[in-house]
């Protein structure tokens, strides 16, 4: 597989990466099994998306638990990212960013993935009681201790700035604001220690990062990392209009999944198998939103969330699918999303 850097040229990663929170948060739980999981992400590693993307929260400590099992073997061959900021609650999220916090949450995240040294580690949230200084001076002394080989920060704000129930942004009518709150708290950061990565969401129905955001990173050097790339798995083409999620799936309570909004948006999965038709029956139109996040830049990374080695192999090979022209006009050319995402 293709490789891309994440920041310093020294961090090469596949170009797909692997998002391991399906496999133990948010999505179908009754679905979720440990060992199926397991051959999701060796599947990964052996196709060479390198990039496993995990978090404490998730579970919580679960999904960390579960990357820790596939490392203990393939250490090696895996970057492996998480991480910290996030606690969960009974019913909500509370940001934790204190600097003592964030030493123990590191080791504890050592101790589950079975490794000494994380390669990403990821700011979840900054906490509103603490200066994101602060927090950030805190990760940077893991980098010194040799704990951690690199930092990242996950977009926040981008979902919150929309007005509830407008339409989404389409590629003519973008408000780069939605990122602002993001590039303020990088550029303080930056002043403490490098960002070696940026977590945002990022594919053919929420493509907002691109006005802002994503030429943020390029001009720094920072590697992207594209969260939601299948927009929540829609863009597969594999849900169906009023099928329905179980309670404890995080789309039964999601605007854009109801059964009204998911039949109104299938026009952009109709586009995208029209360009997959284009380059054989074997693609995808998972694969091509895929290929279209790969098309924005050399820095961006994919991280589809997978729980299947099916689907893994599936999104690894969207890494060898080149959009001509012709096809990343026919994906410009899709009609905006549907439904606010708050």
């Amino acid at each position: 597989m293709e490789r891309r850097t994440i920041g310093a040229a020294t961090l090469d990663v596949g170009a797909i990466g692997l998002g391991c929170m399906p496999m133990s948060w948010a999505y179908t739980g009754s679905r979720q099994r440990g060992e199926e999981s397991l051959r999701t992400v060796h599947t990964a590693l052996d196709l060479g998306s390198t990039l496993l993307d995990t978090a404490d929260m998730y579970g919580p400590f679960t999904n960390e638990l579960l990357v820790g099992r596939a490392l203990r073997e393939r250490r090696p061959e895996a970057f492996v990212s998480t991480k910290v900021g996030l606690l969960v609650g009974e019913q909500h999220l509370v940001a934790n960013g204190r600097p003592g916090y964030v030493r123990r949450a590191c080791d504890a995240s050592l101790r589950r993935l079975q490794t000494d040294v994380i390669d990403l580690y990821q700011l979840h949230r900054a906490d509103p009681e603490v200066p994101v200084e602060e927090t950030w001076g805190a990760m940077a002394d893991l980098v010194t201790a040799g704990k951690v080989r690199s930092l990242g920060l996950c977009a926040v704000g981008a979902r919150s700035g929309r007005r509830p129930g407008a339409r989404a942004y389409d590629g003519r009518a973008r408000d780069g604001r939605l990122h602002d709150g993001t590039i303020r708290q990088l550029e303080r950061v930056q002043q403490v220690f490098p960002v070696s990565a940026v977590e945002a969401e990022l594919s053919v129905w929420s493509p907002e990062a691109l006005d802002a955001l994503l030429p943020w990173c390029a001009a720094r050097g920072v590697g992207f990392l594209a969260a939601m790339p299948l927009g929540n798995g829609f863009l597969t083409g594999t849900l169906t209009p009023g099928g329905g999620f179980e309670p404890d799936d995080v789309r039964a309570r999601h605007p854009r999944f109801t059964a009204e909004m998911m039949a109104a948006n299938q026009p952009i999965v109709a586009g995208l198998r029209r360009v997959a038709r284009r380059h054989g029956d074997r693609v995808t139109p998972a694969q091509v939103a895929l290929a279209w996040v790969l098309s924005q830049g050399r820095h961006v990374v994919p991280v589809p969330g997978a729980k299947r080695a099916r689907w893994a192999a599936q999104n690894a090979g969207a890494a060898g699918l080149l959009l001509t022209a012709e096809d990343l006009a026919e994906v410009a050319g899709l009609p905006g999303a549907q439904g606010s995402w708050d």
